[in-house]
């Protein structure tokens, strides 16, 4: 078959008890294979599977990888030559598969997509994680056509046309397997969090294209396996994007990126302490100081990149700062922080 649909899942039983429906029924079976990737569940989630859905392929690992090396070990095995990262938690609709997946086959410069997301919860408004195709600022703060950092817009199709990206989301990724194996996966150190824009970020400043496709829809809950306000998702969220930057971010613009990011950083600790979360100051803290110990362990990797990317920023990340346009200037839709 042409596309494999994994699904990596942990503790996950209730979801897909609530969401494998769907995905069977719009997904056609002669088109492409469902997998289970089981991240060493203990809530009966194979035993349910093998119960309930017995045609479908689990791929069965001892402990958790975490997102990023869960799908690497996964997508390893298979020889597909589409793949989809589809979260446990989206609902799917009729066509979002054979709508993307003809895309990418009449498209053959698109290497990666992501459908239009929106939220399960308010069925008219964008997603968070996701929305209509991920951008980022110049700094590393991403944003997307629908949603500017915790501003999340109503969908009216206005975001309704096929627009090249930096990033499409982990949540529901298309991607041709052939290539995210030849340009390494996802980075399996980051375990959860910002994988993907570093992936899709990769790839791009390479000179591939990757595109969102709002014909195809799916529905994401968002926020299942950890709350927004978790402590630990600061953590992987702040030392993630350092590291995503301290690997992506052209030489001639490094030095200033990373000194304005120091500032920012620690605006970012003293404004969740004001707000009442000294745990997540203290994450910030925490993900700064792991990201100095960690980055000697990616010189080499920079090096790699910065001999296969072009010198400058992609057209795709806005060389104004999202964090002045969105609380100096109040700009805080897609369409008022234009490339």
């Amino acid at each position: 078959m042409k596309t494999a649909v994994v699904i990596l899942n942990w503790n996950g039983r209730s979801l897909m008890q609530q969401f494998l429906p769907a995905l069977i029924e719009h997904t056609p079976s002669d088109e492409a294979e469902i997998i289970i990737a089981d991240n060493g569940s203990t809530d009966g989630s194979l035993s349910f599977l093998k119960e309930n859905y017995p045609g479908i392929r689990i791929i069965a690992f001892e402990k958790n990888y975490g997102f990023a090396e869960g799908y690497n070990r996964a997508l390893s095995r298979l020889e597909h030559p589409y793949a989809v990262l589809l979260n446990s938690d989206v609902e799917v609709t009729s066509g979002w598969l054979t709508t993307a997946i003809d895309y990418m086959d009449h498209h053959p410069e698109v290497v990666a997509l992501q459908p239009k997301i929106l939220s399960y919860k308010d069925k008219t408004s964008f997603e968070y994680a996701g929305a209509c195709g991920g951008y980022m600022d110049m700094y590393g703060y991403p944003y997307c056509r629908g949603r500017v950092l915790n501003v999340v817009e109503k969908d009216v199709h206005q975001y309704d046309t096929v627009t090249d990206v930096l990033w499409a989301s982990g949540a529901c990724l298309f991607v041709r397997l052939e290539v995210y194996k030849q340009t390494g996966g996802l980075d399996a150190s980051f375990f959860a969090h910002q994988e993907e824009i570093d992936f899709c970020w990769r790839l791009v400043s390479r000179g591939m294209r990757i595109v969102c496709l709002s014909s195809s829809v799916v529905y994401h809950v968002g926020g299942a396996t950890l709350a927004m306000e978790h402590p630990q998702k600061t953590f992987l969220n702040f030392r993630n994007n350092l590291l995503m930057l301290y690997k992506n971010v052209p030489e001639k613009y490094f030095r200033k990126v990373f000194f304005i990011r120091f500032f920012l950083d620690y605006l970012a600790a003293i404004q969740f302490f004001l707000k009442g979360y000294p745990a997540n100051a203290g994450a910030v803290f925490k993900a700064r100081k792991e990201f100095c110990r960690q980055k000697k362990d990616y010189a080499s990797i920079r090096r790699k990149n910065m001999v296969l990317s072009f010198p400058e920023f992609p057209a795709v990340i806005n060389r104004k700062s999202l964090i002045i346009a969105f609380y100096l200037k109040r700009k805080k839709t897609f369409d008022s922080f234009k490339l």
